[in-house]
């Protein structure tokens, strides 16, 4: 069923239609990915919007099949992209999504060059996040103050989102049977289905339990159901309605309306730094791959004691 429901996203998604052949190898494409390098749903699902938005533009184009490709066909295409005001960014994916395709069909024997392969990546700035101070967190966290399930699922949610750095999804899957009260730890599952365990402060333990004794056994099915944050019909609360919970506590707070799950992920990797923890240590519980994505925060570092500086010394 998940495989013809991805069948359906592909040719719903391709339009004009592609030749049936190359339908059928970005299908084997992304479900090599899935197998073989474990990437998340997300994940996949933004190669095959990637891929589609390509092929779209190249049937426009007379490019139907994977053969048609050259250079200045994808050079084209990333053009006509950003000029159509996709961010840089997407731009980016979209070449890596192509260049990823290409090479899979050389791994299987299909093609006999890659198209991509003297193409540069467009240079990317890398942006800071936008972090809240400590101040600011705890208006937020503490926004939903009632004493129903609502609030008090609201609470949790929030807490684990900046107690952990934990990203939305991984919130919204987490499980009962992820949780070590006695330890004190949560085990996050991340991007590629990955685990890691991070710790669990007191606050959120304390609004987790409220929760699950509480609160949560209010919502029909909750017995039964292994997800943590649930809905009020008693399904797994989805990640957009966890979107919509953050910013409705940050309106309830006074707060930007622009703060999202993120934004705690990043106030939480912004904070530990500023703490002085080690920036290995951040990058383990944050679960990236690679400790270049986590270095952003020491930049924001930077700026922090940059201010204490100009704030506090006599000559600055």
């Amino acid at each position: 069923m998940a495989r013809e429901s991805e069948e359906r996203e592909i040719d719903d998604a391709d339009e004009p239609k592609l030749d049936p052949r190359t339908q059928a190898r970005i299908r084997d494409f992304l479900e090599a990915l899935r197998l073989e390098a474990g990437l998340s749903r997300n994940t996949l699902a933004a190669y095959r919007a990637d891929l589609a938005r390509f092929f779209r533009w190249g049937a426009r184009h007379g490019i139907r099949r994977v053969e048609d490709i050259d250079a200045a066909a994808v050079v084209d295409a990333l053009a006509d992209a950003r000029a159509a005001g996709l961010a840089e960014a997407s731009v980016a994916r979209e070449l890596v999504a192509v260049r990823m395709f290409v090479r899979h069909l050389l791994q299987e024997g299909e093609l006999e060059r890659d198209p991509t392969a003297l193409i540069q990546a467009p240079l990317l700035r890398r942006s800071l996040p936008h972090v809240l101070n400590v101040d600011d967190v705890e208006r937020l966290l503490t926004a939903p103050n009632g004493n129903g399930w609502r609030d008090q699922r609201d609470r949790a949610l929030l807490e684990v989102l900046y107690a952990c750095g934990a990203r939305v999804s991984e919130a919204v899957g987490l499980r009962t049977d992820a949780l070590e009260p006695s330890l004190r730890v949560l085990r996050l599952f991340g991007k590629g289905s990955k685990m890691r365990i991070v710790p669990l402060g007191t606050r959120a333990k304390d609004a987790l339990d409220l929760w699950l004794t509480d609160g949560r056994l209010q919502l029909p099915e909750a017995r039964s159901r292994p997800e943590v944050f649930l809905s009020k019909s008693g399904r797994p609360l989805a990640r957009i309605d966890a979107w919509r919970r953050v910013k409705a506590a940050a309106l309830r707070a006074g707060l930007d309306a622009s703060i999202s799950p993120h934004t705690l992920r990043h106030s939480f990797a912004t904070h530990l730094i500023e703490g002085g923890a080690d920036l290995r240590s951040v990058q383990e519980m944050l679960g990236h791959a690679s400790i270049r994505t986590t270095e952003v925060y020491t930049h924001l570092d930077a700026d922090h004691v940059t201010s204490l500086h100009r704030l506090y010394h006599p000559r600055a």
